[in-house]
């Protein structure tokens, strides 16, 4: 994954969430249920690392927005 830089969390209530998950679709659960919450960077691609447990994905959030439950 590439590196987080500065613009990420440049303001308090921005966040990067980077999740390990057994397999896509319990990453794709996890990323929606966030979606619904806070307003996210959306259900990316989940990625799977060489000699690595499970797939891994990246969801930015901000935690001042609502996601689509509000």
């Amino acid at each position: 994954m590439e590196p987080i830089d500065n613009s990420h969390v440049s303001e308090p209530g921005l966040v990067v969430l980077d999740i390990t998950a057994a397999d896509e679709a319990t990453a794709f659960a996890v990323q929606s249920e966030l979606e619904r919450w806070w307003a996210t960077s959306g259900a990316d691609t989940v990625r799977r690392e060489p000699g690595a447990l499970g797939v891994k994905a990246r969801v930015y959030a901000d935690l001042r927005r609502p996601g689509t439950q509000a």
